[in-house]
Parts: structure tokens; sequence; C-alpha cells
């Protein structure tokens, strides 16, 4: 990963990454999920849940578009009821499932995305790496590219903090504008766009971050995913870990079944997990401290620069060996000038 400060210094931190679109990823994980005996039903939304005359949830109400009804303005919709002896609500970042289930506590996202694809060619040798770059510009926030196989990139913005905690409104942010930025200010962003093709049109994305803005867990009812806020604030990084509590969430499941837990320990099981991950989302709030003082990163590069020790501590954070608040606590600060 090549790290950019403000000033247009860089270092390359060594670490072993993947990038796919996420079209080809969920394709992916959706046909593991069916070898393992899921069954798929699409494109249906969830309405509401269904639930017992103690309030237990034991199953959902789904709507989907009827057949052949796209091209009518008042499109035909069917309903489906669902029983089931759990809920597993993986709904992603939108907060319309949360709402509809009575599981949201917030529902305004915690950082906004904006990314779109392109295609050139002649950027295959020069942007070899996953690169990252902070600047004013970008604030509270920061530009990517990504490469993809066949000369295609994945370019972008992110904005961590994108709404006011008091009122959820979104702060004066306007992604597009940022991402008109960072083509500016970033010399690879800007060769990459003016040469090249556009494979899709920029596109924004909610994100939940912190494990925060959801409850987690009722009778009959869990909930998962970036819908439980599974995204790291300081990185962005959310696929990992919505992964990793869904995972969770499974095993919880698993012990409830074979271990015949009632409803209100099944939903303490899958809390207490959830618990023992909290403590390092934390830390990578933290961390988003960088991401409103970019000049923070020039200091980082600079010295990462002429450190090889410093460039492994930033290599254990792309692994998740370490985490960003170690680096930019004040005593990682001391650090960074008498590595």
């Amino acid at each position: 990963v090549r790290c950019c400060g403000p000033s247009g210094r860089h270092v390359d931190v060594p670490g072993t990454l993947a990038v796919l679109p996420r079209r080809e990823l969920d394709h992916l994980l959706v046909r593991a999920a069916q070898k393992a005996g899921a069954c798929l039903h699409t494109p249906w939304r969830l309405e509401s849940l269904l639930r017992d005359d103690t309030a237990q949830v034991v199953g959902a109400r789904l709507k989907c578009r009827a057949p052949g009804g796209l091209s009518s303005v008042h499109t035909a919709q069917e309903v489906q009821e669902v029983q089931a002896r759990h809920v597993v609500l993986a709904t992603g970042a939108s907060a319309q499932a949360l709402q509809a289930s009575g599981m949201s506590e917030r529902t305004s996202p915690s950082a906004m995305g904006l990314r779109g694809y392109v295609k050139n060619l002649a950027m295959v040798d020069r942007l070899c790496h996953m690169e990252v770059a902070w600047h004013p510009k970008l604030k509270p926030g920061y530009g990517w590219i990504f490469p993809c196989p066949d000369g295609v990139f994945n370019i972008g913005v992110g904005i961590i903090d994108s709404h006011r905690p008091h009122d959820h409104t979104m702060r004066e942010i306007n992604l597009r504008h940022v991402f008109d930025d960072f083509v500016r200010v970033h010399e690879g962003a800007r060769e990459l766009v003016q040469g090249g093709q556009w494979l899709s049109e920029l596109k924004g994305a909610p994100l939940r971050c912190s494990l925060r803005g959801a409850r987690v867990a009722a009778p009959g009812i869990l909930v998962t995913g970036e819908a439980a806020g599974s995204t790291y604030s300081f990185t962005g990084e959310g696929i990992g870990k919505a992964l990793e509590t869904g995972l969770l969430a499974a095993q919880a499941l698993l012990e409830a079944r074979d271990q015949a837990l009632d409803e209100a320990s099944l939903a303490q099981r899958y809390q207490s997990m959830l618990a023992v991950l909290q403590p390092k989302f934390d830390l990578y709030e933290r961390g988003n401290r960088v991401n409103y003082h970019p000049w923070l990163t020039d200091i980082l590069v600079r010295r990462a620069a002429k450190s090889p020790r410093l460039r492994q501590r930033m290599a254990h954070l792309l692994e998740e060996r370490s985490t960003p608040a170690q680096l930019i606590t004040v005593r990682g600060l001391i650090k960074l000038f008498l590595d």
C-alpha cells in the first residue's frame, strides 16, 4: 500500500492484499452459501418482522415486485411471510431494514464513500500499488486508487464522521466536490481519470462504524454485518469485519442449539461476543483523528521512508496486528520523531 501525504511524499508499506469488485465478491459469497445449504430468494425486501404474543420474533414479512410489473408505474407487490426460529438481519448500512425491524438506534450513517471504476491500460505500470492519499481538501477523509485486473481501477473518496451527532443531518460536504478535489491534488488520480474510460458512474454508499447505531440482539433476532456497525472508523474497512460478525452470529446460534439456551441467553451470548471486538473498534475511532489532521500523515510518511521499523509497524496495522491509535497517541508521535 502506497501512503501519500499532502506534500506529495509517499511511503510503500509491505502487505499482501486483494482487490475484487463487490459484484464478483458477493457472487462468490452467495455461491459458497448455496453450496453450504442456503436457499437464495431474490429480490426480496424486508417489510416487517413477525412476532408472537410475547413480542418474540418468529419470522419476517417480505415484499417482492410481481413478475412483469417493472414497466408499470403502480407495480404490483407480492408479500410473503416466512416463519423462522431466528432472523439474522444482515442488510448492510441502509437504515430501512433496521427501522422496519425496530432495531435502529440511529438512522444516519457514520461515514460516506463515493467510488467508481475507470479503465486505463496506460496506468497499469504506473499505478501498481493500492494508493491511499490524505490532503486538507479531503479531510476528514482520504482518497484511494485500487488496481483491479485488466487495467481497471477502483477510485474514490471517503468522508468519516459525515453526519452531525446531535441531529444526524449530513455535514456541509459535497462528495462529488471532494472527488474533484482529489483528482486535482493527487497526480495519480488526475492521470488516471484524464486518460481513462469510466466503466461505471460514481456511486455513493453509506457506512456504519464502530459497532454503534443498532440494537444487535433481541428475542428471535440477531443483527450482524454493517447493519450492526461493523466498519472501522479510521480506515473504512468493513467487508472483513462484516464477515467476522456474521461468523459470530452463526457461532452464537449453534451454541444456543447445542446447549438449549433460551432467547435471553442467546442474545446475551452474542452481545458478549461483539463486546470482545469493541475495544479494537474504539481504538480505530480514536485513530480517526488522522483524517482530521492530514499533516500527521506527512510526518509519518517522512519518518517511515527512513525507518524500516516504522514501516514494519505500519505493515502490522495493515495486517490488523496493531491499531492506528498506537501510531498517533502522544507517545506514538514522539516515537515518530525518535524512531
